[in-house]
This record gives C-alpha cells, structure tokens and sequence, in this order.
C-alpha cells in the first residue's frame, strides 16, 4: 500500500532537492521566445514547433510586449496576489484569461473549464470521490473567508470565490487529492480528509510567502493521516453498534 500520492512525493523531491532547475527561467506561450531576460538558451526547431502548436490554441494571446512575470516557483497569479492582492492580478491579466487557461502556469492547470471536464469525467465513471472534492471546497472557502475577515496582508483580501480562479486549485482537487490508493477509504474519511485539505492548503498558500501555493504538500500531509483518520471513523462505527447491541 502506498501511504503518500507516488507522483505528488516524486514532485516534492524534486523540488526541495532542485527548486532552480526545476523553476526554469522561461515560460512557453506563442509569441516569446523568452521572458527571461538576457536568457542564454538557444531556440531552435523546436521551439518554432512548440509557438505554432500554440498558436493554434489562441496561446498567441501573448507577444513581446506582453506583460509576463517570470523567474518565480509557483503560479504567476499566485505572486501578484501575494504583492498586491486581487487588483494586482487583474491589472496584469483578464479574469478571461484566468478562468480558460491563456496565462503563464503550470501543465495541465490554467484552463479552469478542461480541468472540470475531467473531474466530471472521473466522477461519472466513479473513479474519482465527490465528497473528497466537495469537501476540498468547503475547507478553502471556509479558511478563505476567515483570511477575508483577517484582511492583514494583501492576499488575504482577496475575495474567497477568486481563491479558485488562480493556481492548481481545480487540477489538485480533480485530479491528485481523489486518488483512491492514498485518500481515506470511508465516506466520512472522506469528508474530514477533503476539507482539511481544502482548510491546509489556502493557508499555506496565502500565509506562507516562500511557498505561494499550497495544494502539494496539503494533500502530501493529508496523505499521512488518511489511514488515522479511517481508523478512528471505523471505531467511531464500532462504539455506536457495541452502545446499541
């Protein structure tokens, strides 16, 4: 049995063990052929393949003179938020392009929709847990708006629905925190594991400047306690059935 999710814990590795290598100094969008500046790497075939595939997509929404933030670990939204809260963020890209994925981030995260197309395809094919996912959002929406009340910092003032439109949010709900090898196995377990989550994670990724997102190592943590959580809802169970018997 695994305790922790495999592809999650081989990702952490890398990261801590090389976070420069694994961050890259480019972000590859149609149209620039780098965003670092004074970048030394060489473009070639390539990269003209990879600009036209784009391209194909409406990618080409960026040239270059398009304003693009580079250099940074986590989600490019994730960073203007931290400095300056959700104007910061809009001021630099559209909720548009935001909500259908034509900004700077990680494979597989910025389209918002594609990744509810595949969490709606894994729920009805019951692969997937929906209370895991809806439970993740009550736990964020819940930490969020007390980070609202807060309101200390500049990402705590960002509204709790907006919390969704920026990172890996979805991709992590979709796709990582429901797998079933590593997630708690009773439906209760469920609805604990999935809200802490969704609570864990917003705060490490609101309160914790170095690490401007938080759904990794919530759902790594969370991992951890899966089977304490089962074990303790089973005996829950058991107690009840022995107090009726």
């Amino acid at each position: 049995m695994n305790i922790w999710n495999i592809a999650l814990l081989a990702r952490v590795f890398v990261f801590f063990a090389y976070p420069t290598t694994i961050s890259g100094d480019e972000v590859w969008v149609s149209g620039i052929a780098s965003t670092a500046a004074g970048s030394g790497v060489e473009y070639g075939l390539w990269h003209d393949i990879c600009n036209g595939l784009f391209g194909l997509f409406g990618a080409d929404t960026f040239n270059e003179t398009a304003r693009v933030v580079d250099g940074y670990t986590g989600a490019t939204p994730m960073i203007l938020a931290y400095q300056g809260g959700w104007e910061a963020v809009t001021n630099v890209y559209t909720e548009g392009q935001i909500w259908w994925g034509s900004i700077p981030g990680s494979i597989g995260e910025t389209s918002k929709p594609m990744v509810l197309l595949g969490a709606l395809f894994l729920l009805v094919t019951g692969i997937a847990s929906w209370r895991i996912m809806l439970s993740m959002i009550f736990g964020a929406v819940l930490m969020s708006m007390l980070l609202n009340a807060w309101d200390a910092t500049p990402f705590m003032t960002v509204p709790w629905y907006y919390q969704f439109y920026m990172g890996s949010f979805f991709f992590a709900m979709a796709f990582m925190a429901t797998d079933p090898v590593t997630a708690a196995g009773t439906n209760r377990g469920k609805w604990i594991y999935g809200f802490l989550i969704g609570f864990l994670g917003i705060i490490i990724r609101v309160l914790n400047p170095a690490y401007p997102e938080g759904w990794m190592l919530a759902i790594l943590l969370m991992n951890t306690f899966a089977p304490l959580i089962d074990h303790y809802v089973l005996q829950g169970n058991i107690s009840k059935r022995l107090k009726r018997a």
